[in-house]
């Protein structure tokens, strides 16, 4: 068998993991939206506010097809899957396609930011840790944890309070510019970088005290040496394995973070879409955010196998 067999077999198996998780995904969210209380077919005629009469609605539904029985619906939207077409908003009366084009950007754009801030934070943290001795182990294990465990919107608030009200600095809301997006990235950034400064620190502690780093000692190599140029790469790997969960954190921190700064992006339109029952809206949008964590959990995976010969060796012989 040649080298390359296994990685593509491999593969393979992760695109028919792919496959199922959206259908696993898709089937659920399309069945879960059903049970909110109301009637999807008040969200095409303007809202449960809007007082349309039976006729309107009753044409809504048989325009969209939801006087249909629930499988027969389940059915068609299965088949327009399957043709990669996502449907048409009930609410904004544009395709979903459309919509998520138009959010995604801005969600993606916090997102990256927000995770180069943790990893930066979570970098700079365990190395003081590492190197620091035991008093700053100690505070730094602390600090992991109360970061790890503050919620989104409680960090929000206090941002707001902190920095708009009483210092001015930043803006209370989103706005163009980057000081618009200080605030967002940082309130996602906190808790992961919690997240990720305790696994980094772990496997520093485990790089610094391994036989390669020991045999750089015996090389002459000084402890600055060995913790740059040896323990800090095989430290990212556990980072690297976590950035599947990472993603799916801050995608869904970003449905908290962009409704209360106001800020436009695909989380605050799924919030949007789940209370007003358009369900066409939900489903892509989570259909979305799936393959987007199956795509990077698989990036992730081969990025492993590239780092680390090791993992790539056990592929090939398996």
């Amino acid at each position: 068998m040649t080298p390359a067999a296994p990685l593509l077999r491999w593969l393979l198996l992760r695109l028919g993991g792919v496959v199922f998780v959206l259908w696993a995904v898709s089937t659920v969210t399309f069945f879960a939206i059903r049970l909110i209380p109301g009637d999807p077919a008040e969200a095409i005629v303007g809202g449960p506010g809007s007082e349309a009469s039976a006729d309107a609605l009753a044409d809504a539904r048989a325009e969209y097809g939801l006087d249909q029985p629930l499988l027969l619906q389940y059915l068609r939207f299965l088949g327009r899957l399957a043709s990669l077409d996502l449907g048409r908003s009930y609410a904004l009366h544009q395709s979903v396609a459309s919509v998520i084009a138009d959010t995604l950007p801005p969600t993606l754009g916090l997102a990256v930011v927000a995770l180069s801030v943790a990893v930066v934070i979570a970098l700079a943290v365990a190395a003081w840790s590492v190197r620091g001795g035991r008093a700053a182990s100690a505070v730094a294990s602390f600090l992991e944890v109360v970061a790890a465990a503050v919620p989104h919107f409680w960090l929000a608030i206090l941002g707001i309070v902190l920095f708009s009200t009483a210092l001015g600095w930043l803006p209370p809301v989103s706005v163009p510019g980057p000081s618009g997006l200080i605030l967002p990235a940082l309130t996602l950034a906190v808790p992961l970088a919690g997240f990720l400064g305790q696994v980094m620190r772990e496997a520093l502690l485990d790089a610094m005290s391994s036989p390669f780093a020991l045999s750089a000692r015996a090389r002459g190599e000084n402890e600055n040496g060995v913790f740059w140029r040896h323990a800090l790469r095989h430290s990212a790997i556990p980072a690297i394995g976590l950035a599947g969960w990472a993603f799916g954190s801050l995608l869904s921190g970003a449905v908290v973070v962009e409704t209360i700064f106001a800020r436009p992006g695909l989380g605050r339109s799924l919030l949007q879409a789940v209370q007003g029952r358009d369900v066409p809206l939900v489903v892509g949008v989570v259909i979305v955010v799936a393959l987007g964590y199956m795509l990077v959990t698989t990036a992730t995976d081969l990025a492993e196998r590239l780092i680390d010969p090791r993992l790539a060796a056990r592929a090939v012989s398996r």
